[in-house]
């Protein structure tokens, strides 16, 4: 038996461990978490969109590499092609739209009605939208953009610092739904 500060069924603080043990407050913050990234990308995804030139001109110059130091042994990677630069940002922003699509339903998911199956869903729509931006900040802009396109050399035309903020964040929620109790899951040994 545990004891501890309980309402109803639930135990809210162990007198063992003193830490909280709601599942409910794990799905709130799971939640807000969630959603706060789903917000976050869906407004980048809308400025991008409605201002589509502003970083059209970020991504025709991180790919053309011609704020680099302009090394002849990595020019030879730059794309010169205004179509294929285009193309790329307009993969980037239909990548972003649908990652802040699917992060919604998740932040949906987290809220909507009693725990049980809905909070595995909340957490797997949660992870396969953060997975998404990881990918798009991590792989896209931190590694092909700011290594193989050299962005790390751009004094004007350089997204490491924003990209790498938006990974960071991105790991962290992902970490913390993953680490935290579910509803019926209050030992943090037991599955999912």
């Amino acid at each position: 038996m545990v004891s501890g500060i309980q309402r109803e069924t639930e135990v809210i603080v162990t007198e063992r461990t003193g830490r909280i043990r709601s599942p409910r407050i794990y799905a709130m913050t799971s939640g807000v978490l969630t959603g706060t990234i789903a917000l976050y990308i869906a407004l980048v995804a809308f400025g991008n969109i409605t201002d589509f030139d502003s970083n059209q001109q970020f991504v025709r110059h991180v790919l053309a590499m011609d704020t680099t130091f302009k090394d002849e042994d990595l020019m030879w990677r730059a794309i010169d092609s205004t179509a294929l630069q285009d193309t790329a940002y307009v993969a980037i922003i239909a990548w972003e739209t649908l990652a802040a699509l699917v992060l919604l339903a998740a932040t949906a998911l987290w809220f909507a009605g009693p725990p049980g199956d809905r909070v595995r869903r909340a957490r797997q729509a949660s992870t396969v939208g953060l997975l998404m931006l990881m990918l798009l900040f991590g792989a896209g802009f931190i590694g092909i953009g700011g290594e193989w396109f050299a962005m790390w050399q751009s004094e004007k035309w350089n997204g490491l610092e924003a990209a790498t903020r938006v990974f960071m964040i991105s790991g962290i929620v992902l970490l913390l739904i993953h680490l935290l109790p579910s509803a019926g899951r209050t030992d943090p040994g037991s599955e999912d």
